[in-house]
Formats: structure tokens, sequence, C-alpha cells
């Protein structure tokens, strides 16, 4: 079986498992989206290559296979990222392309994009994105162009990349105030709390809500 056509499989199983769906023959139709030619003795293969198991109808990852299918999902998910958020590509053309960047991306370029980025939690889609071992390190080869607002420097002026907040009516709660993506802010204050500029409007924020929103400077 072709390298390609392995790593679409594994990252449909892994994708599907995300959104609680393991049924094999459901796994193996959608997977049809992305991996032409594929039938029931592809999972066959993939099991007798130790990526795959089967429990009847069921189908999960190995320990191999989960580590490469995470590898996977991360290229695909950054590839949106740097696509959409640097680049500007439209959503059709930001997918195909993530694709493509999914199989071709190596280790280091992955981890570099991943710095540059500022190591963002979710893609454009809101999925997650594994993380990789560039993220959480102490020492940064590269200056990254996304960056949580706690870390944007002072009295600068950035567009919001992202927000990624751990409770939904926060997202709301944000929108309400004109803090979204694509919106134009500047930091003024750090302590006691956040205080960013957004056009006329002066906002608080508590620094928990200040780390979830990732702003590139302009």
């Amino acid at each position: 079986m072709q390298e390609r056509k392995i790593e679409e499989l594994l990252e449909t199983v892994f994708t599907e498992r995300e959104k609680g769906r393991d049924d094999a023959a459901g796994v193996l139709a959608r997977a049809g989206d992305h991996a032409e030619g594929k039938s029931e003795a592809d999972f066959a293969e993939l099991e007798a290559m130790g990526l795959l198991r089967r429990d009847g109808a069921r189908v999960a990852l190995t320990g191999e296979g989960e580590r490469r299918a995470r590898g996977v999902v991360r290229r695909h998910r950054l590839a949106e990222r740097l696509l959409k958020d640097l680049l500007d590509v439209a959503e059709g053309a930001m997918e195909s392309q993530a694709c493509e960047f999914e199989h071709s991306l190596s280790a280091e370029v992955t981890d570099s994009v991943c710095t540059l980025l500022g190591h963002p939690p979710t893609c454009p889609h809101g999925e997650p994105i594994p993380p990789g071992p560039c993220c959480g390190t102490t020492q940064r080869t590269l200056r990254p162009l996304v960056t949580g607002l706690p870390h944007f420097e002072m009295g600068a002026t950035g567009r919001i990349v992202f927000i990624a907040p751990k409770f939904h009516d926060r997202m709301d709660r944000l929108a309400a105030l004109g803090v979204i993506p694509g919106s134009t802010v500047r930091l003024h204050q750090r302590s006691p709390s956040y205080v960013i500029e957004l056009g006329e409007t002066t906002i608080a924020l508590d620094p928990e809500i200040a780390g979830e929103i990732f702003v590139k400077r302009i």
C-alpha cells in the first residue's frame, strides 16, 4: 500500500474516533473522500502492519498507528492555520492544499510552522491540534508571528487571529464586545487586569481570558 494511502486511512480512523465513531464500515466509507481505491483488504493490511486492530465490527489504532495518525492530523491542521491566518487562502483551496501538506512536511518543518504560529491549540474549524515536542518548550528558535495576548508587546497593535476559550459562553461574551477574529486591538495594560483598546472602546479582561486570545502584530 502506498504511504499516502496509509496515512489517509489512519487519519480517518483518528478523526472519526474524535466524533465518537469507530465502526469499520463507516470509517471505510468516509475514508473514500480522501483515499482512492480503499477496500476492506486495506484494513487487513494495516492490521498486518501493526497499525490497526479490529474487534468485530470496530476498528482502533495501535500505539504505532496512533503516533502516525497524530502526526498526519497535526500537519494537516497546522497547514490549515498557516494557509488561513498568514496567507489568507480561501476555504476550498485551504483544505485541498492542507491535504497535500500533510504528506510532505517534515517533522522539523512542522515544528517550525507550529512555533511560527505561536503553537495554536485548534485549527480554523475548532478541532484540536495535537501538540508536538516544540509546544511548551522554554527555548524558541523562531519568533512566533502569532502569540497569546499576555505575551504581546505593550502598546503594540495586532489583529486577533483566533480565540480558544475553555468555555463556549466566553466566546459569545467577547463577540458582544467586538472581540472577534479579525478585530484590531492594542494592548494598553497588563496589571492588575489586561486592558485592550478596540477602536474607541477600552476593554478589561481577566488574565485567563486574555490567555485565550491570540494575536498577530500589524
